[in-house]
C-alpha cells in the first residue's frame, strides 16, 4: 500500500528547532519529486520546501529560507525537513507530497507547535 508517514513533530520554543522526516513505502520515492506543506487552522496550505527526485535541487518560500533545509535519502525512500530558528507562526501540520506527472500521494501530517 502506498503510503507517506511523517514524524518528527512536536512542540518546541521560537528560536528553536526540529527534524521532520517522511518515509515513503509502497512505491520508489527516488522517482518522485518531493514536497513539504504546511498548514495552519483555518488557512490554506502552503507549500514550505521542494526537492527534485535527485535531491539534485531544491526551492523553498522566502520565509523559509536560511531557516528551513528540505533533503532526501533515496536510498532510504525517505525525505527530512531540518526547520531552524522556528517562530510561532511556523506553527502548522505539516504534510509530505510526492508528485509524478499526474500521479501524487500524500502524507497525514505531523503536527509541529511553536510557543513558549
Amino acid at each position: 500500500q502506498v503510503q507517506l508517514v511523517e514524524s518528527g513533530g512536536g512542540l518546541v520554543q521560537p528560536g528553536g528547532s526540529l527534524r521532520l522526516s517522511c518515509a515513503a513505502s509502497g512505491f520508489t520515492a527516488s522517482s518522485y519529486a518531493m514536497r513539504w506543506y504546511r498548514q495552519a487552522p483555518g488557512k490554506d496550505r502552503e507549500l514550505v520546501a521542494s526537492i527534485s527526485s535527485t535531491g539534485g535541487s531544491t526551492n523553498y518560500a522566502d520565509s523559509m529560507k536560511g531557516r528551513f533545509t528540505i533533503s532526501r535519502d533515496n536510498a532510504k525512500n525517505t525525505v527530512y525537513l531540518q526547520m531552524n530558528s522556528l517562530k510561532p507562526e511556523d506553527t502548522a501540520v505539516y504534510y509530505c507530497n510526492a508528485r509524478r506527472s499526474l500521479v501524487e500521494y500524500w502524507g497525514q501530517g505531523t503536527q509541529v507547535t511553536v510557543s513558549s
